[in-house]
């Protein structure tokens, strides 16, 4: 007996997916496309070549591609450079101290005392010097600090001083005070977008089981708002880090910062030499950012 047409046919192979063209399986990332120019072209780039040269070397004001570590040595052998280095970083550091100091109490009574309905008035206020050029507001401050400045001319008027102050301009004091007014709306922003978040009724509860305000604020406010204080730092401590036109308007010779080191080595044609000490500020900056990520991580895991 003959066997039916269906007994005799083996199992169907089962039909093999086709992939979808490369054009539509690179369409959702088409968004990604200027980011990765704009990274790409004005970040890494120049990033990589910045490395190569901080290698190379530099005769006749011409780079040779020799490969060398003398930039490095260079710079570390020279005493006014190291010096100079490790002032940048202090200064770094106290403008940032100074500007959350500053920054802290007018957050903190944006958030909890002025009415939702004013804050946005204030708000305005706060970042309505961004409406005017950098320079403009750096320029300023020598009219200000000058020996014939609005400062030097009110204490005269008032009697406090009978000679106009020098020492008022063209030093570092003069740098970390214009450093901290153009950082602090910075700060002061990061800080209330912390603080609005945070529930006042712990603050109240703490006070209620008798709990000074100082006590209070420190051991109930303040670890809720790390994470706004981490970034409050970052956006303060790592651009003053590169800062040279503050420290070259106001600051003169003894407000000399590691930026304007970095300024004077490419216009003397010292290319190599200043990207080595860019690659140097660079790599401060990543293994900041790294320590403030983990910091970031272990404040939201306790968050949680």
């Amino acid at each position: 007996m003959a066997l039916a047409p269906e007994a005799t046919a083996g199992p169907v192979p089962a039909a093999t997916p086709r992939r979808a063209p490369l054009s539509r399986r690179l369409a959702p990332y088409v968004g990604f496309s200027p980011a990765v120019v704009l990274f790409g072209g004005f970040f890494l780039a120049p990033l990589v070549l910045i490395v190569l040269y901080s290698f190379w070397e530099v005769i006749n004001y011409n780079v040779v591609h020799h490969w060398t570590l003398d930039n490095y040595h260079y710079f570390f052998s020279t005493p006014t450079y190291v010096s100079t280095l490790w002032d940048t970083v202090w200064v770094a550091a106290l403008t940032t101290a100074l500007t959350l100091l500053a920054a802290f109490p007018l957050a903190y009574w944006l958030a909890r005392y002025v009415r939702p309905a004013a804050r946005r008035p204030l708000l305005v206020l706060i970042i309505v010097p961004f409406w005017t050029s950098y320079l403009l507001r750096v320029t300023s401050w020598t009219t200000i600090l000058g020996e014939k400045g609005v400062l030097n001319r009110f204490l005269e008027l008032i009697g406090v001083i009978h000679q106009p102050l020098s020492f008022l301009l063209y030093d570092r004091p003069a740098v970390i005070l214009v450093l901290i007014y153009l950082y602090f709306p910075f700060a002061a922003l990061t800080l209330y977008a912390s603080l609005e978040r945070f529930d006042w009724m712990q603050m109240r509860a703490a006070m209620d089981l008798g709990a000074p305000p100082r006590t209070a604020i420190t051991r109930i406010l303040l670890p809720q708002i790390r994470p706004g204080i981490t970034v409050a730092v970052i956006f303060v401590f790592i651009p003053v880090l590169g800062e040279y036109l503050t420290p070259q308007l106001v600051g003169g010779t003894r407000g000399v910062m590691i930026g304007n080191l970095i300024v004077n080595f490419f216009q003397g044609a010292e290319y190599t030499r200043g990207a080595a000490i860019s690659l140097l500020i660079a790599a401060m900056i990543v293994a900041m950012l790294v320590a403030f990520r983990k910091q970031l991580n272990m404040a939201d895991t306790h968050g949680r």
